[in-house]
Parts: C-alpha cells; structure tokens; sequence
C-alpha cells in the first residue's frame, strides 16, 4: 500500500514540502480553497505529475468543478537536483470563472529507504515491500537479529553485548547490516533532517551503531582504512538514546549501520525488534518539528537452539579429577577413535565438581549471514560455575545464562534435566529442530520440585523447539536423562528413544534364573556382588521397581504423544532402580551402573559398564543392550564409571557433555 501524506496549501503564501518518492501527497482542494471558489486548475512542472478525484465529467472539465470532496494526489518519479526546484499551482475560480488566487507549491524530491535482509538471503536488498514485519515459514519475510552474546575482548573478557563500544572489527560480523539508501539533491531543504527512532522498549534489547564518518559505501582505500580505528563507529540509538539525527550524505548515497542484538526473546520480550527511519520537518517558529515520512524496518532475534543426539558431534567435554583418570582415558579412547576433538576442564577450575553435563547445555544462534554456538550456563552454580564464562566464552563462541534470584534452585535445575529431540513430525506439525524436554515435578505433587520459572521461561520463550514436560522428581537427583535418551537410526524416522525399564531388567533376570544361572553375580568381584537369585527374591527391590516403573511409562505415555512415537520407536533398556525413602517421600537411583545415561557420538555409544552377571565370561546386560542397539548400526564401548560417577549418583552422560554441529534447518523458515 502506497503511504500518503495531507498537505495543506494557501493561496496567501508559497507551501514548501519535500516530497518522498513512492509516497503520494493529497491536498483536500476544497478545505484550502479561498471562499465562493467554484472551479480550480492545475499547472505543474514536468516532473510532477497529479490526479484529482473523483474524476470530472467528461474529458474536458477544465477547469475542474470544485466538490466537497475533490481530491489532488501529486506523486513524482525523479529527485530533484536542487532544493525547491519542482512546482504545481492551483488557481481557483469562482463562479462567473474569475480567477479568487493561486495556491504555489514548491517541492523537493528525494528518495530514502531504510534497507534490510528482509528475504534472508544475505544481501540488504533495496525497499523490500516487506521489510517492516516478520512472518515465519519459508515464504515469510523480516529481517534476523544476533545477539551479541561473544566475547572479542582480548584482556579482561566481557560479553560483547555489555561494552558500550566496538572492541574489535570482527564484532562486526555479529551484527546486521541495515542501509540508509538516499537520493536527492546535495542537501535537503532548511531545517529539514533524517533521524532515527525505536521505542523504550526495544533500546533495551538493541544497538545501532555507524561510522563516525559521513564516507559512502565503496571500496576505496579510506573506507577500508576507516575500518582500522574504532572510535569511528558510534552508537546511534540503544540503551539511553531512543533517537537521534542521522547524516544526509547528498546525491545517490548509501550510509551502513550495524544492528547489535542485546537480549533473547522470554516472557517479557517477543523477540521482535522494530527500528525506523524518520523525515522531519520544520514547523513556524516556536513549534515542535514533526515527521513528513517514516520508513520501518523489522528484526527477530535469533532464539537459543539446542542440539539432538542426532547432529554430528564437534567438540567432546569432561572434567578431569583425582580419582577419573580411568574413566577419562576410556573417554578419551573413545573419542579419539572417532574422531572429534576433547576438551578437558582440569582440577584448577572444576575444583572438584565433575558434572559437565549439569553445569552447561550447548546450543547456538543462527542467521543468514553468521552463525555461531552459545553455551547457556545453568543456575546450579556448583564448583563449575566459573568454567562456561571463562573457559568456554570467547570471539565467536556466545554464552547466556539465567539466574534464579527470588526462587530456590534445586537438582532439577542442573541441565542433565534439559534435553532435546531429534525432529519430528506431530499429527502433521513439523518441529525440524526437535523439541525441547525438562523434567518436572508430577502435576498433582504439592512439594515436589521444579526447574526454576526463569530458566522455564526463557525455554518457552524461543518459540521454536516447543518444550515437553516430563515428570522425574520421583528420582533422587531427578534428571531426565536417568532414563531416556535418542539415538541415531538408519530408517524414516532416523533415530530411537530408548528408555530405561525394570520391567526389561526383570526379564533378564528371570531368563538367567530359568536358565539356570541363578547363582551368577551382579557386580563380580566387587564387593557389592550379589546373584541373581537374591535380586529376584528381593520383594522390597521388585515393588520399588513396580512403582519406578509406572513413572517411566507415564512419561513413555507423554513422549509417544507429544513426539508422535509408536511403540517401534522406542528400545527399552534393561535398568534397575532402587528406592529410597526421604523426607518428602520415596525416590529413585540406578541400582546399577544406568546404561540409558551414555553418550552419543555419532554411531559409537560410550554406555555405562552395568556390571552384570556373567555367562560363558560375558556380562548378560552388556550382550542385551548389543543386541538391541547394534542392529542400528550402532556400536557400542562399555565406560568403567562405576567409583568416580555411579557411587555419587551419576554416569557417563552426566559427567560429559558435547557440543554438536548445527542443523541444516534455519529456524526462520519454521510454520509457526
């Protein structure tokens, strides 16, 4: 839709206007009209060109008659070479035709467009029709947003996003381009300015920054060499400054801003970002300037995406202590064998505290021009606390974090609790990035514990990996990984959900039994062993079992719904529980070492050593869980974590983490 714009014109005096090309002016001719005016004409300048509706009988109506209604809509299609060089006049007549005055106006053409990415190919396309709203889906439109939640600083590090100037050229990158294209004559008319606006609102998500120098975009050694010194770029709009002037350059010129994303879409903020470009013109003397001509350009932040079990793994992370060098040699053995690189947080930051996977969850933020990944740091803050902002932050590598500061942070806040799926298709709704899974208190539980509100909120608010609610407080430490994870597969659907289940364990058990191998040990040679036989006759193990087990197929229940599951999909894990009775009630840990708590790298699996009986010098779990997960073409290395992880509740997952390539799938071509 053409913008257009009122105008008032005198008979008693010139009206000068700048006009906008694209725009249309409309003069209501009889609200400017002298009194006892029955008829008017027009004379203009070849370069302006105007219509009168309604239209007047006939073909020559000339002059027009003049009605309540009669109309002028003046549009032109050059911009002028000097101030005021266009004309139009209006003489009015009255009824006899005598001549009552003119009405003079005098015109100024310039064209400006305020440009972006609005069809997210890379390129700042000239006055995209859509580049002031943002639709999702491959045929939607709006420009994309980073925030710039790196580090460039070469001493102390600080997060880009909290200095008030440009550390280094490179952080440029993070930033959209956004262009003030204009045309005109050398300068614009008295008075007259270009100035830039956003709202309160949106100066606290955003920055605008540009050259200090008024140089147009070329390719010539001064623009290049401007580059070096970062002084001269200055903030136009942001924080503290809701607008400010901006230079006309004169001629066919092209001016470059840089957008800086500041914050992530959550409950308070949509994500949106709204930016415009204003013409302002004078008033008479002692009255406020107004705005002739607003142009509106739209961003979307870049929501945080985690990435699936299913994504080729990048980058391996483990803490090493002092009492893991064999669990973090297994680890290294294996990643080395496939390839990918590890990284070991030594006993200088991790003071202890070997939960890698508790501490962070990887993920990154995505646009058509620059990627990179983001570790977003969990509330838990144990002695890892330290290790995402200084070890893992850096150029190019983002780092976000919420704190919990009004809610109490429980186990269900360290993100062994916050995992993704791979994609999936629901009752014909698509989520190509997978969705996101925590574990919650059960819903009817009165003093069961939660994820903080904030983090959950923060989840709920990137819009596109929609979270699922599982429940798994009823496990001591209470993490979703204790009991699902995905695996890649070969088929259609490309991966597997595999569940831990008693139920599998028990029939294990009962097969040796009947077997006759009844007397074989759990835990051989260690002093926890025990056979067969008194793990079955273990009324106490089997009922808490029963009761772990209703939990999982409550959240098997939700899982087959919300990620359109069947029944083929899933692989049960042979897993037993044991329960324990604490104050708020009985809760659950792995009675052996949880096999589902691996980690996947891309087809090698480093599962959890369970242990387990022997037969013929063979663990019967281990030849189970082979069985089940080989046929995928998946292979399988059993992890000795039993003293450095089981013993203190957690496994080979738990103590590991991984960051993973991104999705092919951009985010913004989502049906929302």
């Amino acid at each position: 839709m053409v913008s257009q714009r009122s105008l008032t014109i005198d008979t008693e005096k010139t009206t000068k206007t700048t006009y906008v090309l694209g725009t249309e002016l409309t003069v209501n001719l009889n609200r400017c009209a002298p009194p006892l005016a029955k008829f008017f004409s027009i004379k203009c300048t070849p370069n302006v060109h105007y219509k009168v509706t309604p239209q007047a009988r006939g073909k020559n109506a000339v002059p027009y008659p003049l009605t309540r209604s009669s109309v002028l809509i003046i549009t032109m299609d050059t911009v002028s070479e000097t101030a005021n060089d266009s004309k139009l006049s209006v003489r009015y007549y009255g009824e006899k035709t005598d001549s009552l005055g003119d009405a003079l106006l005098h015109l100024t053409a310039v064209e400006i467009s305020l440009d972006v990415d609005a069809d997210r190919d890379g390129v700042v396309e000239k006055n995209n029709p859509n580049k002031g709203s943002w639709k999702w889906g491959p045929k939607g439109h709006g420009a994309v947003l980073l925030v710039n939640c790196d580090s460039e600083a070469a001493y102390k590090k600080t997060l880009d996003s909290e200095t008030d100037e440009i550390s280094k050229i490179s952080d440029l990158k993070d930033m959209s381009k956004m262009i003030l294209r204009t045309n005109g004559p050398a300068e614009l008319p008295d008075g007259y300015k270009l100035t830039m606006h956003i709202s309160q609102t949106t100066s606290e998500n955003m920055r605008v920054f540009r050259p200090r120098t008024n140089a147009k975009i070329d390719n010539s050694f001064r623009h290049q060499l401007l580059k070096l010194f970062l002084k001269d770029y200055m903030m136009v709009v942001g924080k503290g400054t809701l607008t400010q002037e901006v230079p006309y350059l004169g001629g066919k010129t092209e001016l470059e801003f840089f957008v800086e994303g500041l914050r992530f879409p959550d409950k308070d903020f949509n994500g949106l970002i709204t930016i415009n470009l204003s013409l302002i013109e004078p008033s008479s003397m002692g009255f406020p300037e107004s705005p002739v001509f607003t142009d509106q350009v739209v961003f979307h932040i870049s929501p945080w995406i985690m990435t699936p079990n299913t994504l080729k793994p990048v980058e391996v992370y483990v803490c090493s202590t002092k009492d893991n060098y064999t669990f973090l040699k297994s680890i290294r053995k294996l990643v080395d064998k496939c390839g990918y690189k590890l990284k070991i947080c030594h006993e200088y930051m991790n003071r202890g505290d070997r939960w890698m996977q508790d501490e962070l969850e990887f993920g990154y933020i995505d646009s058509p021009h620059h990627q990179f990944p983001v570790v977003l740091d969990s509330p838990r803050d144990g002695d890892l606390q330290d290790f995402p902002y200084e070890s893992i932050l850096g150029p190019d590598f983002g780092y976000v974090t919420r704190y919990a500061s009004n809610e109490e942070v429980t186990s269900l806040d360290s993100f062994g609790n916050l995992e993704v799926s791979p994609p999936v298709t629901v009752n014909g709704k698509s989520y190509p990035l997978g969705r996101i899974i925590i574990g919650v208190a059960f819903p009817t539980a009165t003093h069961g514990r939660n994820m903080t509100q904030v983090v959950q909120d923060f989840l709920w608010a990137q819009k596109v990996q929609e979270p699922i609610a599982l429940f798994s407080d009823w496990l001591v430490v209470g993490h979703v990984d204790e009991f699902m994870t995905f695996v890649p597969a070969p088929d259609q659907k490309k991966f597997r959900l595999l569940l831990a289940s008693p139920d599998a364990a028990y029939k294990v058990f009962r097969s040796l039994e009947k077997g006759g191998h009844g007397d074989a040990k759990m835990f051989p040679d260690m002093p926890e062993a025990i056979t067969v036989n008194e793990i079955l006759d273990d009324k106490k193990l089997l009922a808490g079992n029963r009761y772990v087990q209703n939990c999982i197929d409550w959240n098997r229940d939700v899982l087959k719904k919300e990620l359109g599951l069947d029944e083929e999909d899933i692989i049960d894990l042979p897993i037993l529980f044991k329960v324990i009775e604490e104050k708020t009630g009985p809760r659950a840990v792995a009675y052996y070492p949880d096999m589902v708590n691996m980690i996947v790298l891309g087809d090698q699996l480093g599962i959890p050593k369970p242990f387990g009986p022997k037969v013929n010098g063979t663990c019967v779990l281990e030849t189970e869980v082979c069985a089940l997960l080989e046929p995928l073409g998946l292979k399988c290395t059993f992890i000795d974590d039993f003293a450095p992880y089981h013993k203190l509740l957690g496994e080979v997952h738990c103590g590991s983490n991984v960051r993973r390539e991104p999705s092919p799938f951009r985010w913004w071509n989502m049906e929302l």
